[in-house]
């Protein structure tokens, strides 16, 4: 279907990738995974036409549709959520004008006989053929199940797309691309601003779709879930696997041992190739040999073993002065916004060492809960904090505290105490600043290297109460494991806001779920919690 042939990208006197070549079927799902930086969103603005290859071509059949889905939007303002979602079928619109603009055209001439009469005869049957044999009567209703499915609620629909953020912008555009039935869908990160119950609806949308997929995601869950095929750029080149991400683990944990065996086979056959070259480099009846060898050497395409982090880096947040045995009570907690509920008659009691997942869709007030926790808003009924509680908040906008003058590097240094001090560096690396990147100032990084460098941030802060609200949207998958093991260690109290599954999976005991302004306390992990809302949904 389409086809990649001899792909380079060079730039600034690097090479992202060389020669590489593929060919993505139909039905496809593919999850492409590598290092951040190894040229995976560069890969996929090729695919998707938006950026041109130093070299080597991607090839499709004319009629093939392509949609593509970048991690950052540039969207316009003016019309509703209903009339955006509603653009994925404009094509059809203007199918139907045309066939309108020829017909009124065959009314007008007279000219019957002529080659150019019957020449639009056959123009308007061919359009009208292929514009009838698409079913349009249903399109309102697939525009509302994808906007439903997504999140948005009907009252929603007529609202215009200004009043929304950009992550719900993000799942609006997703909407249109979903209704256009791609052949290929290419998506970068599409989780980071989807919801548990969001996710779920997406990957069924994908895996009963018989589009293609080519998908970008840190979400080990989600890739897991959707992908049956694997593509790895490393070291500017491709490896293929025909197996779900967690069976490519497997696989590339073989390939490189094997990898292994063979760079250390050649480097003993090198050394004695040159031990013997240097010993009878003099010796007249030895001379063919060590020219053969000398030769062998020259020639010789040396064996490359793929980069591996064998980094196990462990962090440990620093010892902290006990709480209470009740950090939180809250009793009857409510919360309007111009009349209207978020919550009401919030009840629940977190215990000391509690781990706690907030859960539900966007807008139903998870983190209008963490602030009034945090005592940033006011509301009703009785919220109480235990005693000598320290808190640890992390939210999105926890990025613009940060002192811009800084380096990155700096920005550690000043916080850091006791044995972390001889792991600043390996702590950096870990949340993508290793080298260079550590010497960059806070003022020039991006919204998600910011929220990288305040995670780090909190890691080191002495607190026996943490809440994070989305901690993992901007972290690869190690840096995910990382914080997730420095999670389990933690001996305190935690508040977890998230949509990601596996990171929630063995992390927290109870769940707190929020929807139709309520709040449902479930004492179970994340994988029950949602076996038990399916069961519920199906019943």
């Amino acid at each position: 279907m389409v086809s990649v042939d001899g792909l380079t990208v060079e730039f600034g006197g690097n090479t992202l990738f060389k020669d590489i070549s593929f060919v993505i079927n139909p039905k496809d799902r593919i999850a492409l995974m590598g290092k951040n930086g190894a040229g995976k969103s560069t890969l996929l603005k090729i695919l998707a036409g938006e950026r041109t290859p130093t070299r080597g071509s991607v090839s499709a059949p004319k009629d093939t549709v392509i949609c593509y889905l970048p991690q950052h939007l540039m969207t316009q303002d003016g019309r509703t959520v209903f009339e955006e979602a509603s653009q994925a079928f404009a094509h059809l619109r203007e199918m139907e004008a045309e066939i309108d603009a020829m017909n009124r055209e065959l009314a007008e001439r007279t000219d019957y006989d002529s080659d150019s009469y019957m020449a639009l005869i056959e123009r308007v049957a061919a359009a009208g053929e292929k514009f009838y044999a698409i079913d349009m009567t249903h399109f309102e209703e697939d525009v509302e199940k994808a906007l439903l499915g997504l999140g948005f609620k009907r009252e929603d629909f007529n609202r215009p797309t200004s009043e929304f953020s950009g992550g719900w912008r993000m799942r609006i555009e997703l909407a249109k691309l979903l209704l256009q039935k791609p052949d290929l869908l290419l998506l970068d990160e599409p989780t980071n601003h989807l919801d548990i119950e969001s996710i779920g609806w997406l990957e069924n949308f994908i895996i009963n779709s018989p589009m293609a997929v080519m998908v970008i995601s840190h979400d080990r869950r989600f890739i897991d879930n959707i992908t049956t095929r694997t593509i790895e750029v490393t070291l500017g080149r491709i490896y293929d696997y025909k197996a779900r991400y967690s069976h490519y683990l497997e696989l590339r944990k073989e390939r490189r041992a094997q990898q292994q065996k063979q760079y250390d086979d050649q480097q003993k056959q090198i050394a004695e190739a040159r031990e013997f070259i240097e010993r009878f480099k003099g010796t007249y009846s030895k001379t063919y040999q060590v020219q053969s060898k000398v030769k062998w050497l020259e020639k010789l395409e040396l064996v490359e073993v793929d980069p591996e982090d064998t980094s196990a880096l462990r962090l440990k947040f620093p010892p902290c002065a006990r709480s209470g045995n009740y950090p939180v009570i809250a009793e009857g907690v409510g919360k309007s916004y111009e009349g209207i509920p978020v919550f009401s008659n919030a009840t629940f009691t977190i215990e000391r060492g509690d781990k706690v997942a907030f859960v539900g869709r966007n807008g139903e007030g998870k983190s209008t809960m963490v602030k009034a926790i945090m005592n940033e808003i006011d509301h009703e009924g009785s919220l109480k904090l235990g005693h000598n509680v320290q808190i640890g908040y992390f939210a999105q906008n926890s990025a613009s505290l940060l002192d811009e003058s800084l380096t990155v590097y700096q920005t550690i240094d000043d916080i850091a105490v006791g044995d972390v001090r001889l792991k600043i560096r390996d702590l950096l690396g870990a949340f993508m600043f290793g080298g260079e990147e550590s010497q960059k100032k806070v003022k020039v990084l991006s919204g998600g290297e910011r929220v990288r460098l305040c995670m780090i941030k909190l890691l080191l802060e002495p607190v026996n109460f943490l809440i994070l609200d989305e901690p993992t949207n901007h972290l690869d998958l190690k840096t995910k494991d990382i914080l997730k093991q420095a999670l389990r260690d933690y001996d305190g109290t935690l508040i977890l806001v998230s949509h990601d599954r596996d990171f929630l999976d063995g992390l927290v005991t109870k769940v707190y779920e929020f929807g139709g302004g309520r709040v449902r306390e479930h004492l179970c992990g994340i994988n029950e919690y949602l076996e038990k809302k399916a069961a519920e949904e199906q019943a």
